[in-house]
């Protein structure tokens, strides 16, 4: 029941929130919550750590690009085929990189993940290094997203979606079975489970909402960029989620909303400092706040009830 009113109050404030704080910056947080929260079904929930989600989070900006704006596609085919794509691309490197452990798992997307930027650093159809620009919002079931408001809601629909989908995704059986994997593999695997199939489908829906996230992205600011392919964004979804919490359900989101703000505050007061700002608050996380914001906030919780049932 708690849960339940959080959730609502919640959505109230997302709904009320454009009219008081730039939508713009609100898109780009709900665009990072999604992908955070993507990245979490696989590192939080698989015990799957990749540094490689970059490439499905910018590699679908540019495909759904591309179909928008090159061959004048309507938005909604944009949107389906970045997804797809990424789908596809998340199968592929799956496929290679589930059968290794640990670091050799981690630096295989990597691996992956920087042929995906060169090829599109030198494709002729991604504009190098100035990007895709000029990429139309068009409409989307006959409502035009040119106003930033508008998009907004639909960029809010979006992540309310994909939230739901991850949450029924690790509520259910399949979901569980994740949970297992995670925690002990060989006993999931004494137990009839076949691994690699779950690995397989976990990384591949968890590319596919990483690429709708980033397809929303290029929809807000109108252009796909080499930033959003580029291992440095594997790192900053990393942070979101490590600092947020991984394995809670709003620690992802948590974690994106408060480091694309400080982002956006430093962003002219510290200049290139913001890099290292960014450094020092992963390393206090991770000395201090070990379970992230919504972990430690939980177990504080649970320990001050566990005292008042004692008492």
């Amino acid at each position: 029941m708690m849960r339940t009113v959080t959730y609502l109050i919640l959505l109230a404030i997302g709904l009320l929130l454009p009219h008081f704080v730039y939508p713009v910056l609100l898109m780009k947080i709900l665009c990072f919550a999604i992908f955070a929260c993507a990245f979490n079904l696989l590192l939080g929930f698989s015990g799957l750590l990749s540094f490689g989600h970059a490439a499905f989070f910018g590699g679908a900006a540019y495909i759904a690009g591309y179909l928008i704006k090159n061959l004048e596609l309507p938005t909604i085919i944009g949107i389906l085929g970045g997804v797809l794509f990424t789908a596809l691309l998340g199968w592929l490197v799956g496929l290679l990189a589930i059968r290794r452990q640990g670091i050799y798992f981690a630096m295989v997307t990597l691996a992956l993940a920087q042929m995906i930027y060169f090829i599109c650093l030198e494709a002729p159809i991604t504009g190098g290094e100035d990007g895709m620009q000029g990429i139309p919002r068009g409409n989307l079931f006959g409502l035009s997203l040119q106003s930033d408001l508008t998009l907004y809601y639909v960029v809010l629909a979006g992540f309310i979606f994909a939230f739901l989908l991850i949450y029924r995704t690790i509520h259910s059986p399949f979901g569980q079975v994740l949970k297992a994997i995670r925690e002990n593999e060989p006993r999931a695997i004494s137990l009839g489970y076949d691994v690699s199939k779950y690995k397989l489908l976990a990384f591949v829906l968890s590319a596919s909402i990483s690429g709708f996230a980033g397809i929303l992205k290029m929809l807000v600011f109108n252009f796909a960029t080499l930033t959003d392919v580029h291992w440095h964004m594997s790192g900053d979804v990393v942070l979101m989620t490590i600092f947020g919490g991984i394995g809670t359900i709003l620690g992802p989101v948590v974690g994106s909303t408060i480091i694309i703000g400080l982002e956006d505050q430093l962003a002219d007061s510290a200049g290139d400092m913001v890099t290292v700002i960014m450094g020092a608050i992963f390393v206090v996380c991770v000395l201090i706040f070990r379970k992230g914001i919504v972990g430690e906030s939980v177990a504080l919780y649970q320990r001050m009830l566990g005292r008042k049932n004692l008492t």
